[in-house]
């Protein structure tokens, strides 16, 4: 595209954010609704916004690289996966809603029921997993701008920062939220018109045929043993983990009215999963009709696809897609870190709580973690690697969270302990400090079974309860044992994630058994209500 029109499509799509962020900002700024938007949206709204946070364009182009990279089945693995996340986590939402209806973020949450010390150790994850995610998108949006039109990728970094800061900025969550609903309409529509535009110009379905002898028999396998390996089984873990530990899905949580939790999750789970999985299908095509990716860097996967086989009114709404689709997620981080620092840095510190200032940290934040985002984009690095490596390190906190809301008896130390005790296992084998042979090999492979089982038992436990969950567990170990010792060790992505959540969970629990005391859940709901009268969205 030419420069004018790119600047065009530009300022036509933040303009048109920033007119709905000016429209709806309130003439006297309300601390709580500028991080919740007072705890009453509707479905539409919810639902929309759910769904353009989880589908970011990060997502977007790294479903296509594990389509590209692991064949037929990754995107599979990718979109499937990470749509059932969101529909396994709903329940537990339901419950951390029911314990603080009014809560603003999920580590402020924590520091009702254990103290500070946990409070800050979620807290600082979500820190540095949304401060991850914005670079993501900020090197997405560079990668789409430097491909797509004469402006570099710095550029295209700067750009995409300064306009989703520019709206953002002016109302918090609620242009966040309010916007998200016009740019998943735009996402969804462009998906249904990309994704066969580009199949059919490539070759359509031809391209399988002839591109067959590009493929290895993993990559042309449906049910790859290397696809669920390196791919799926460790972007179960991490989004597992991203679910459960990630605050702009539970600023969400936070936002909807209460009794539209389940359909909002439900309605994010089909649109997410439809939309990424074929948006990974463009992978598929690209690596059967032996396309390679420009500079060997396969985050220019997608916008080369679409430089090369669209014309230029399809280019154009291309464009705007991966646009909105970065913007929704990138803006929802904004809102994430404002949020977290307002309520648990500042908010719930100890300090007697002035509004006003709540809401200038709110926006300096931003401005602060923007800055952040656009040095950090300068590296470039690989987005699927981004993912699943901050995926993998909340899944230390997975266990010891949602124990917390459930088990009276989980103590702040027990908590603080198991977290610690998982990332200090996680890291060295996460990057091969330790040599993983002979008796560490088995180890880890031992540690690898009790996570599989443990993953499993979280994802039965939220919809039927303590039993059923320790039936499906001990089976999932017990069934996985005698595949994977021996050398499930040698896929470090995948077992160093599932060390996470055995040692998390074995600490945990085994702190927790020693105490005695009984914790009240009904003090939650006191200890985080709103810092100030909260203003509604109007009714949909």
């Amino acid at each position: 595209m030419s420069g004018p029109l790119t600047l065009a499509l530009l300022a036509l799509f933040f303009g048109g954010t920033l007119l709905i962020s000016i429209t709806i900002r309130q003439k006297k700024d309300d601390a709580d609704g500028y991080m919740t938007a007072g705890h009453g949206i509707g479905f539409g709204i919810s639902a929309a916004s759910m769904t353009a946070t989880w589908i970011w364009a990060a997502s977007m182009y790294a479903s296509a690289t594990s389509g590209y990279t692991y064949g037929i089945s990754g995107p599979i693995h990718y979109g499937l996966w990470g749509a059932l996340m969101i529909l396994f986590i709903y329940p537990y939402g339901r419950r951390i809603r029911a314990l603080a209806p009014n809560a603003h973020t999920l580590a402020e949450v924590m520091h009702a029921r254990h103290g500070r010390s946990s409070q800050l150790m979620l807290a600082g994850s979500n820190i540095l997993g949304s401060l991850i995610s914005l670079t993501s998108n900020f090197i997405a949006g560079g990668a789409l701008i430097s491909m797509l039109s004469p402006f570099s990728f710095s550029q295209g970094v700067a750009i995409i920062a300064a306009g989703v800061l520019l709206y953002t900025l002016w109302s918090g969550f609620r242009a966040s939220v309010l916007t998200d609903f016009v740019q998943v309409c735009a996402m969804l529509g462009a998906v249904v018109v990309i994704i066969p535009a580009v199949f059919f110009a490539v070759g359509g379905p031809q391209v399988f045929t002839e591109g067959a002898t590009q493929v290895t028999p993993e990559q042309a396998s449906f049910f790859s043993s290397e696809a669920f390996l390196k791919q799926g089984a460790p972007y179960i873990t991490a989004v597992l983990a991203y679910a459960i530990g990630n605050q702009t899905i539970a600023q969400r949580l936070f936002a909807v009215r209460e009794d539209l939790i389940k359909k909002t999750f439900l309605t994010a789970t089909v649109g997410y999963g439809a939309t990424i999985i074929g948006i990974g299908m463009l992978g598929v095509v690209a690596l059967y009709a032996g396309i390679q990716p420009m500079d060997g860097d396969p985050n220019n996967l997608i916008p080369q696809l679409a430089a090369t086989y669209l014309g230029p009114v399809l280019l154009a709404v291309f464009f705007v897609m991966i646009i909105g689709a970065l913007a929704s997620t990138a803006d929802s981080d904004l809102a994430a870190l404002s949020a977290i620092a307002m309520t648990d840095i500042y908010g719930r510190s100890g300090m007697t709580t002035n509004p006003k200032t709540m809401l200038v940290i709110g926006r300096s934040t931003m401005i602060i973690a923007t800055a952040a985002g656009l040095y950090f984009a300068g590296g470039r690095m690989n987005i699927l690697d981004l993912l699943v490596l901050v995926g993998a390190l909340w899944g230390a906190l997975v266990f010891p969270v949602i124990a917390s809301f459930y088990w009276d008896r989980v103590t702040n130390s027990a908590f603080t302990l198991s977290v610690l005790a998982a990332l200090a296992c996680f890291i060295p084998a996460r990057f091969g400090w330790i040599p993983m042979d002979g008796f560490m090999a088995y180890v880890s492979d031992i540690l690898s079974v009790i996570g599989v089982g443990i993953v499993a038992g979280l994802m039965v436990f939220g919809f039927f309860g303590r039993r059923p969950a320790i039936v499906a567990g001990i089976l999932a170990s017990a069934i996985s044992a005698p595949f994977v010792i021996g050398f499930l060790h040698d896929f470090a992505v995948l077992s160093s994630a599932l060390i996470a959540y055995a040692v998390s969970t074995i600490v945990c629990v085994t702190l927790t058994l020693r105490n005695k005391t009984r914790f009240d859940f009904s003090l939650i709901k006191a200890r985080t209500d709103d810092f100030e009268p909260a203003a509604k969205l109007p009714a949909e």
